[in-house]
């Protein structure tokens, strides 16, 4: 058996993941609620960039994550093409939930089928990124643990997303969304301890690039993404915000009049 390592680094890459996640739920979050202000194209467009946003912070933190694993007697590789579809999947079945989210009548029916696809788009990119690992041996899985993972993805995307359609506070956007980073994370290492991997050490060169050869430089690339965004939306007027300054602008007579 390899002996498995998930913070190689030391405590760096669980508090970067975690901190990536959080920017991404917090993100995602304030622009779902800017969505549920919005109409049109608008709406739509809050949309996607909540999904991207939530997608992208999920990705990251699991490759941010994934830069402190290490297995003892084995190198590790990453398969490119597929850890590209596991950013696509995470984002597209995020965008699933969010729009189940924005366009539906029902609350809490858009609140079970967005917490469920979320929570399964979370799931699925954990899995499909854990299929990209090449190293010299076979890797297994707890179903136990697999199974738990996958719970605590939709029960937390399903609380976060409550947070987003309830919660309109900053603050409270930020406690959900640390909360959402925290879960996203437990997600993560629940679904990293239930792998084992049986090493057989071999000499042939692993297919696929190293973590710092492909997943550091997009890490990076996706992080700027977030962090530019952030500063966009948090800069930009929600509806609410532009309304009263039209109507503080208005003479005093006609408010009290």
């Amino acid at each position: 058996m390899g002996h498995l390592d998930h913070a190689a680094l030391g405590w760096l890459t669980p508090v970067l993941s975690y901190v990536m996640a959080c920017i991404g739920a917090a993100l995602g979050l304030r622009c779902t609620v800017r969505a549920l202000g919005a109409t049109g194209r608008s709406r739509r467009n809050w949309l996607i960039t909540a999904a991207s946003a939530i997608g992208t912070g999920i990705w990251t933190m699991h490759f941010v994550a994934m830069l402190g694993f290490s297995v003892s007697g084995t190198d590790i590789r990453y398969d490119v093409p597929l850890t590209i579809v596991s950013l696509l999947v995470a984002m597209a079945v995020v965008c699933g939930g969010v729009f189940a989210v924005g366009y539906s009548r029902d609350r809490a029916r858009a609140l079970f089928l967005g917490g469920l696809t979320t929570g399964l788009g979370v799931a699925s990119m954990h899995y499909l990124g854990m299929a990209a690992v090449r190293l010299h041996g076979d890797v297994t899985y707890d179903p136990v643990l697999v199974g738990l993972s996958v719970l605590i993805a939709i029960v937390a995307a399903t609380a976060a997303l409550w947070a987003a359609l309830n919660i309109k506070s900053p603050v409270a956007v930020t406690i959900a969304s640390l909360i959402m980073g925290a879960a996203v994370s437990s997600m993560h290492y629940t679904g990293m301890f239930a792998v084992s991997v049986d090493v057989t050490p071999a000499g042939a060169v692993l297919p696929g690039a190293t973590a710092m050869q492909f997943i550091f430089p997009l890490a990076v690339g996706l992080g700027s993404y977030l962090f530019l965004t952030s500063a966009f939306v948090a800069l930009s007027p929600t509806t609410g915000e532009r309304a009263a300054s039209a109507s503080a602008q208005e003479p005093v007579e006609s408010v009290t009049g």
